[in-house]
């Protein structure tokens, strides 16, 4: 019998092989910022619902080319306008006339169809996937964590946490934050950060744990970017969720980070530590001040000094968290 110890480390292994090959497939390594993710909601409401149109006044049938594939599409003549029903797709619309109403319906399945399609590129299959998420296998869920599109990851990793106690996924999700190469990582790091937020679910004993830590911790010190939010992210659930001796220490080592970026995730999350492990209180105001002293970055300097003063003082807020000028000038 296959342990599920066995299986994770598998499942690890055939990630490794795809995203290499992913990697040669896109031709970077350069990390790309896919921007805030777009929640994404279909069908869309019936127009038919707000004029009372009933469904057997969709009477008239036609085969409309969609995007190079057939589809049933039904009409409704009222003296309200034309309607056209899609119900492949759970889809209508309204309009002055029959090509009008093609004109929307085509419109607005595209973004339904580009999903597809990206979800069926990323599970190496033609054409668009038209199944559910959550009937995949763990691998091809895994995948989809890469999305560019970051509602598709977000799916994927709902459908992974309802499986969290399995601990087949730890292994790999730990894989992710190791991942330096995908240039669609950094969504796939938040969407793994945000699952280890409780980490003991998809990670069963504490060598595994610890190793996750690590991963978490080289994320920020590993940092030269904030794209997707991700470091602040990792700063947050290693300070703020994991809260372990462990993950403690870890993110002291943080304040070290040759980055700015990793820097101001671990002041940041050094406030959540100490109000989580209170021991540790007085170990992070005294590396706040040696950092307040010590941070090349102006900005960063004062941030410390104001985070040692809050953390010192056993604030319920600090205060907020500086902006770096290219930062400012991206934003605008």
């Amino acid at each position: 019998m296959v342990t599920h110890q066995q299986s994770a480390e598998a499942l690890r292994e055939e990630l490794q092989v795809w995203i290499d090959r992913e990697v040669e497939r896109l031709g970077t390594s350069e990390a790309v910022d896919m921007g805030h993710r777009v929640e994404f909601h279909w069908p869309p409401r019936p127009v038919s619902l707000d004029y009372h149109v009933h469904g057997d006044q969709f009477v008239d049938a036609v085969i409309a080319d969609f995007d190079g594939e057939p589809f049933t599409v039904r009409f409704a003549h009222t003296s309200q306008g034309v309607f056209g029903r899609v119900e492949r797709l759970w889809h209508e619309a309204k309009g002055e006339s029959r090509a009008a109403v093609l004109t929307s319906l085509r419109n607005a399945a595209q973004p339904l169809f580009s999903r597809q399609r990206q979800i069926a590129t990323l599970l190496g299959m033609p054409g668009r996937y038209c199944g559910s998420i959550s009937e995949l296998k763990p691998l091809d869920l895994i995948k989809l964590l890469f999305a560019a599109n970051r509602d598709i990851g977000r799916e994927a990793a709902v459908v992974i946490e309802t499986h969290a106690s399995t601990h087949l996924f730890g292994s790999c999700l730990i894989e992710i934050l190791k991942n330096r190469t995908h240039p669609y990582r950094r969504a796939a790091h938040w969407q793994v950060l945000d699952l280890f937020e409780d980490l003991p679910s998809f990670c069963g004993t504490v060598d595994v744990q610890r190793e996750a830590v690590l991963a978490v911790r080289n994320l920020i010190l590993d940092a030269t970017d904030d794209i997707c939010r991700s470091i602040y992210k990792a700063g947050v659930v290693l300070g703020g969720h994991i809260c372990t001796e462990d993950a403690a220490a870890a993110l002291l080592e943080c304040f070290d980070s040759s980055d700015r970026i990793g820097r101001r995730a671990a002041y940041h999350a050094s406030f959540h530590l100490a109000e989580w492990l209170p021991a540790w209180r007085d170990r992070i105001v005294t590396k706040l001040q040696l950092a307040a002293e010590s941070d090349p970055e102006p900005t960063l300097a004062i941030y410390c000094r104001h985070m040692a003063r809050d953390v010192a003082n056993e604030d319920i807020d600090h205060v907020a968290d500086p902006v770096f000028e290219d930062e400012r000038s991206a934003i605008d």
